[in-house]
């Protein structure tokens, strides 16, 4: 239900406070271009390890290898045209991201001694397609998040600066009315004010244990899937979702306790502030870290911290090592890392990895295959999007993919044995597997790196994935367009890819 959210301490009511942020949307693109410093809070402690390299320079032209990249005026590194090989088809431009995208401000203010984060968002929406309300999905309030004691309360929401009536049409589903149906190409401004209670230690995307907290898929999101509509996929009660949407600029700012440390999405941009372009969702880690810094040439510089959480016992400089490598390997495999950073947060109670775009959180002792795979999804799932809950298999079989590659472990992923019922079944939605969830690791995983090896050459494969890299970046892809780009390369494609039920 929605709910008032009381006032922050002094008094101060935080819609009346954060009144100036559906105006401030409209500026995003004047504000800072980020600092130089790993990606902290200002009183972070200084990285025990650090490389240094010249920054990059608007509309500059580089190249790595067979590839030609273009650093665009936002910062983004995009892939050229690339010419025909013996092997491999000529690969198209990297589509650029749509200038239209949605424009987010988020102020959060985090009190770990409450297990409380109260923030704001607004933002700016210019629609494709006639909609007559926006919808935010609430994705603590999903039965597993719920079920381990989080909620995501909404207060007051404005549209276009009015106070306007919202409902919910399930607990994930805030149903926003317009007061007049907005055409394509129509911007529409909204607020949405929020308390978020969080869980304690639970092994997932939001954690609050002791100074460590973990905040994925944690705010009010539009789930737009350009071209298509409203995603509402329904929540499921074993799996904690991440939203279908398109990529967007973020301004972020967050408040915490003096002593912790914020390694969190996008770049700095000021003490307790980070900026995030063309990126469809934003995460942060929340700790005490000790930090490790070095930079990928992916193939232009990325700068990459790892913070490791105080009384895990680990060094983050193995974390680091490993992070660059793979990076490197999938650039060069796949096509440029996009975004000029990239940070990892290793905290307590993680049994393995998720991933946000350009922020990634993992647990203790997970520095093998998990970090390889969590830097796999930066590609698939973060520069081309999918929906997770109608097709899961777009980005967890394609970062197995690049995860096997990278770690060699090929050869052993064709071998693993798949369950009689989820044999054939890789291309399934989440709400099948929701009863079936022995085998989902196994059935969308493993079956779908299988799927893709069965094709042929494991570099032609990579070929293909360029392809569909190119065509899709900053989009969110169905699986007939990935068939269509692995047919560039395998014209049996969508028959053998069909006998493992993806379609």
């Amino acid at each position: 239900m929605l709910v008032g959210i009381p006032a922050r301490p002094g008094g101060h009511d935080p819609v009346r406070w954060r009144a100036w942020a559906v105006a401030a949307v409209l500026a995003l693109g004047a504000c800072g271009d980020g600092g130089t410093g790993p990606a902290t809070l200002d009183r972070a402690p200084a990285p025990t390890t650090t490389t240094v390299t010249a920054p990059r320079d608007a509309a500059t032209t580089t190249t790595a290898g067979p590839a030609t990249t273009t650093t665009t005026a936002e910062g983004l590194v995009v892939a050229e045209a690339q010419p025909a090989t013996p092997t491999c088809p000529a690969v198209p431009a990297q589509a650029r991201p749509d200038p239209d995208r949605p424009r987010y401000r988020l102020d959060l203010v985090v009190r770990p001694d409450q297990g409380t984060v109260d923030g704001a968002v607004a933002v700016t929406f210019v629609p494709d397609l006639p909609v007559d309300r926006l919808v935010f999905r609430l994705w603590p309030n999903g039965p597993r998040t719920a079920r381990a004691g989080a909620r995501l309360d909404v207060g007051e929401v404005t549209v276009d600066g009015r106070p306007t009536p919202a409902g919910l049409a399930d607990p994930t589903i805030l149903d926003v009315p317009l007061p007049a149906p907005a055409g394509p190409g129509e911007a529409v401004e909204a607020t949405v004010a929020f308390r978020l209670r969080l869980p304690g230690a639970v092994n997932d995307r939001l954690s609050h244990d002791g100074d460590a907290i973990r905040l994925g898929s944690f705010f009010p999101i539009l789930p737009w899937e350009p071209g298509h509509g409203w995603a509402l996929d329904p929540p499921t009660s074993a799996f904690a979702e991440a939203s279908t949407a398109p990529v967007a600029d973020f301004d972020l700012t967050v408040e915490v306790p003096d002593g912790l440390d914020v390694l969190a999405s996008g770049e700095p941009a000021g003490p307790g502030r980070w900026r995030a372009v063309a990126v469809r969702d934003v995460a942060l880690s929340i700790g005490r870290f000790t930090l490790a810094a070095g930079v990928a040439h992916a193939p232009e510089p990325v700068h990459v911290t790892v913070g490791v959480h105080a009384g895990i016992g680990e060094s983050p400089d193995a974390y680091l090592e490993r992070t660059i490598r793979a990076l490197e390997d999938f650039a060069r495999r796949f096509g440029p890392y996009p975004y000029p950073r990239h940070t990892l947060a290793i905290t307590p109670g993680l049994s393995g990895g998720i991933e946000y775009p350009t922020h990634v959180m993992q647990g203790p002792a997970t520095i093998g295959r998990t970090t390889s795979h969590e830097v796999g999804h930066m590609w698939f799932y973060g520069l081309v999007g999918n929906n997770q809950g109608r097709d899961p298999w777009l980005d967890e079989g394609l970062a197995t993919w690049a995860e096997a590659g990278f770690e060699g472990t090929l050869g052993a992923m064709r071998n693993r044995a798949i369950p009689a019922w989820a044999r054939g079944r890789t291309g399934e939605p989440m709400t099948y597997w929701e009863s079936r969830q022995s085998g989902y690791y196994r059935g969308v995983y493993v079956q779908g790196a299988q799927a893709l090896a069965a094709l042929g050459d494991a570099g032609l494969v990579d070929c293909a994935l360029r392809h569909y890299v190119a065509r899709h970046a900053f989009a969110i892809a169905r699986p007939p367009q990935l068939i269509a780009s692995l047919a560039l390369v395998f014209p049996d494609a969508p028959e053998r890819l069909g006998g493992f039920g993806i379609r």
